[in-house]
């Protein structure tokens, strides 16, 4: 069985940037920063992770109920932001989806650094959060390797057994994907659809690197869709 686990921001979507925006608005609105030092990275982090440091760097203790609070006004201003800074699907996804849809066997999954409410709202904004069973999700993790174990537990839940790693795969845009990918004994394609240009990526040895995933018939191909 293929089973296809699939970061978000990058590689499924691309938000405009409406992610980093929510969460520094959510740092104004519920602790009134002012200046935002934008030294924090987020490419390919779990939001936990992102908004442990946020804090920090503006000099707001990151316990665990200012963690919260944060991430409950980022999610209140996701929707607004999402809609304001448009975005787009990437290439290839729908038709990876649609072809998916036909077949089965192929079990699709999200290991993505985003919160689940985060993730849900993001992809429910493009109409694609219907097309994943399982996940692994940065609700409870700073590290994303962590995200990558929980994700193919997830898995195993859900088919009842354990995963083939053959069959295995993580699609993702940022070297952490490759990174996380490796930590559970996963194949991985990494895309150059994110922050990430193709030499970066390469230098991650993934087992595929693309510009895109565009090309849907070698990849079903590579996948093993039947």
């Amino acid at each position: 069985m293929p089973i296809l686990l699939f970061d978000i921001d990058g590689t499924l979507v691309r938000t405009g940037g409406a992610g980093k925006a929510a969460m520094e608005g959510a740092l104004r609105t519920a602790f009134g920063v002012k200046e935002l030092n934008d030294t924090v990275p987020y490419s390919g982090r779990t939001d936990r992770a992102i908004s442990r440091d946020l804090l920090t760097v503006h000099g707001i203790d990151p316990t665990p109920e200012n963690q919260k609070r944060l991430t409950e006004t980022y999610l209140e201003m996701l929707p607004s932001e999402l809609n304001s800074k448009g975005g787009e699907v990437c290439p290839g996804i729908l038709e990876i989806l649609s072809e998916a849809k036909r077949h089965e066997s192929v079990l699709l999954g999200l290991l993505t650094g985003n919160v689940r409410r985060g993730a849900a709202k993001k992809l429910g904004h493009f109409d694609l959060w219907n097309h994943f069973t399982v996940g692994g999700f940065g609700d409870d993790h700073f590290d994303r390797d962590d995200v990558a174990r929980s994700a193919v537990a997830a898995v195993q839940a859900h088919v009842g057994q354990d995963v083939n790693f053959t069959d295995l795969w993580i699609i993702g845009d940022t070297p952490l994907d490759v990174q996380c990918a490796r930590a559970v004994g996963a194949k991985v394609i990494a895309v150059a659809t994110g922050w990430n240009p193709l030499s970066e990526l390469e230098a991650c040895q993934p087992d595929v690197v693309l510009e895109d995933l565009s090309n849907t018939r070698d990849l079903m191909r590579m996948w093993g869709f039947r």
